[in-house]
């Protein structure tokens, strides 16, 4: 991402998109279909200035509030640049978004529009800092997520067999984590919390224990027992 909306450190006036079920990780690409008039010209700024959106996590009872800006969300965000778009002929969007950074919210800021049926919601945004380690100091979890990615549960994970050939390649470990978390996990609870980790090793750690306990191993075959 540019660094025209950066100032000391912070991502200046980002939009934001909040949706129920949906968690953005880094590196993750989410299609998108744009229809909301509000969103709408969010995305028609965006592709005029940085490209750049923020997944917000709407919090439980949403639908009571959704087409207010009252509406609860979560304070941590993904922070994603378009990489591709289609203008449809009704007015619409189709997207690729791309996550780049964790964020927290740090304030809320004022749409520049005066008609409130276009406005969207902009915050001021705070990278979240996270714990550096080297690879090689994840070599134990990179084995066993491959140990775990090789049981036959794990075939019936979406892209289980490419997540195998991946472990093969040079992605780093803490992406692979993410691109797991975003793909495999469905628990959206777990998925936000992962999102708001700073600690790399953690939170490798965490989504390894979650996609282990997708792919529990086979139950040894019972021993016959003769009754008398």
């Amino acid at each position: 991402m540019g660094e025209t909306f950066k100032q000391h450190g912070l991502l200046k006036s980002i939009p934001l998109f909040p949706l129920p079920n949906v968690v953005l990780f880094p590196r993750a690409v989410l299609p998108l279909h744009i229809f909301e008039q509000r969103y709408l010209q969010m995305t028609a700024d965006a592709l005029a200035g940085t490209r750049t959106i923020a997944m917000a996590f709407l919090k439980p009872g949403w639908e009571k509030n959704y087409y207010q800006r009252c509406v609860a969300i979560d304070p941590v965000v993904c922070v994603g640049e378009i990489l591709t778009h289609e203008l449809l002929p009704d007015g619409k969007y189709n997207f690729l978004l791309q996550g780049r950074t964790r964020a927290r919210i740090l304030r809320e800021t004022e749409s520049q529009t005066d008609e409130p049926w276009r406005a969207y919601r902009l915050a001021d945004l705070q990278p979240i800092a996270e714990t550096p380690v080297l690879e090689i100091d994840l070599t134990d979890e990179r084995l066993r997520l491959e140990r775990v990615l090789s049981r036959p549960a794990a075939a019936a994970l979406p892209g289980g067999y490419q997540f195998l050939q991946m472990l093969q390649s040079a992605i780093p470990t803490a992406d692979l984590a993410d691109l797991l978390a975003f793909n495999v996990l469905d628990d959206v609870a777990l998925k936000q919390s992962l999102l708001g980790e700073g600690d790399v090793r953690l939170r490798v750690r965490r989504v390894i224990d979650a996609v282990a306990a997708l792919c529990p191993l086979s139950p040894h075959p019972l021993k016959n027992v003769h009754l008398n």
